[in-house]
């Protein structure tokens, strides 16, 4: 088959909920993927920063193989001899007291907000159904009913209505608006990205994070962050909330914790929060499973083996410096911390961003664009430094010739 006939098929018999760029693609190693024909690309997306450790890694799929041969799923129904070996290693490597395992970053995010009401009402005394939880403008946290109620992207929220109630949303970036919105006693919590990454890896302001902390800590409300996408050495720190020395209430992780093999998603708390939830107030089928254990807990040792956290900070300056440095009308903007980084395109000659993605598809590089101007960068973080001149020297000649 072609690319275009395994791309009708997909159309065909498959919902339209995505636009893909062109590319088929069949193999990963590493950094790289090929489409069907063999031609080998950058993969400077990473599965949404899914990939961290990049594809296929030999000592992920290892655990993945031996814990498939033994035993796959147990549900919670009963005990096994892994969960609670990857619970002591999830919570000493994130320095919490307890975690309660999901499946995807959207379900991560909705036991997140389901404990924060739960701490409100049984912790800090709100009355019943009147719990109100703070949340951002340009934020994304996932496709649910509930989750798309916070959102002010109307592709998100349109005609999906009525919406979850108690949610209060405010600007970005914004501690007057924090204050303001902290007034009021039946906040529970303030749930943020450290970086918006969907809406175009947008980074805050310098003390934005440690003065937000400090607002929710005089008020007695719960700073729940989302790093399914910024965590797990993504932003060159192990959270990008350790830029700036906060530690968040309530943790919310995904995405790179299951080393691009599988979904594994997590909360982590303390006791005073995370033991308001009792059996059977919460839970999955797949959530805390064997697979994922043995395969989260070699995806996480891989960060640390690898020093892949400070190799994405060390080279995510290089990147951001040599992309400011193309001589391009396109390049508006760029921005980013370690290897989450962002170019804002201007359009030119009729030619977008997603113009531009195309033409790098076609030089051999895979990116794809944001909210139609943006185009994010993100490569698996065991890139070395050539390998990523390399990338940068395709981005350059791509931009060039547009």
């Amino acid at each position: 088959m072609t690319q275009q006939e395994f791309i009708e098929r997909e159309n065909r018999y498959g919902a339209h909920n995505y636009h893909p760029l062109p590319v088929v693609l069949e193999k990963g190693e590493g950094i790289y993927v090929y489409d069907i024909d063999g031609k080998k690309y950058f993969d400077f997306l990473s599965a949404y920063s899914a990939v961290n450790q990049g594809h296929c890694h030999p000592k992920i799929l290892s655990a993945l193989h031996t814990q498939a041969q033994r035993l796959t799923l147990t549900s919670r129904a009963f005990y096994n001899d892994v969960l609670g070996e990857w619970a002591e290693y999830v919570t000493r490597y994130f320095g919490y007291d307890k975690v309660l395992p999901m499946n995807t970053g959207a379900e991560a995010d909705e036991t997140a907000l389901k404990l924060c009401r739960k701490w409100a009402y049984k912790v800090k005394g709100i009355a019943e159904n009147k719990a109100k939880i703070i949340v951002c403008d340009g934020n994304f946290h996932g496709r649910t009913i509930t989750i798309i109620s916070l959102s002010n992207d109307p592709e998100s929220y349109g005609d999906y209505g009525p919406f979850t109630p108690g949610f209060v949303r405010i600007p970005y970036n914004d501690i007057p608006a924090l204050e303001e919105a902290l007034k009021d006693g039946d906040v529970a919590g303030f749930l943020l990205e450290p970086i918006q990454g969907e809406a175009g890896v947008f980074v805050p302001d310098d003390g934005y994070l440690r003065k937000a902390y400090e607002l929710c800590k005089k008020n007695n409300v719960l700073f729940i962050a989302d790093e399914v996408q910024t965590g797990i050495g993504r932003t060159g720190k192990l959270l990008a909330c350790d830029y700036e020395d906060v530690r968040p209430d309530i943790l919310v992780l995904g995405k790179a914790l299951g080393g691009g093999v599988i979904p594994v998603s997590c909360v982590l708390a303390d006791d005073e929060i995370m033991l308001t939830i009792k059996p059977g107030e919460h839970g999955s089928t797949f959530g805390g499973y064997l697979l994922a254990g043995r395969v989260s807990m070699a995806a996480l040792q891989v960060i640390k083996d690898e020093a892949l956290t400070e190799n994405a900070f060390r080279l995510g300056e290089i990147f951001r410096s040599r992309i400011k440095a193309i001589d391009s009308d396109m390049v508006e903007l760029v921005r980013g911390k370690g290897l989450l980084n962002a170019v804002v395109i201007k359009p030119k000659g009729g030619k977008t961003a997603w113009d531009v993605c195309l033409a790098l598809r076609d030089n051999g590089l895979l990116a794809k664009p944001t909210h139609q101007h943006i185009i994010r960068f993100a490569p698996p973080l065991v890139i070395n430094e050539q390998e990523l001149l390399d990338a940068v020297a395709i981005i350059e000649k791509t931009l060039k010739l547009m």
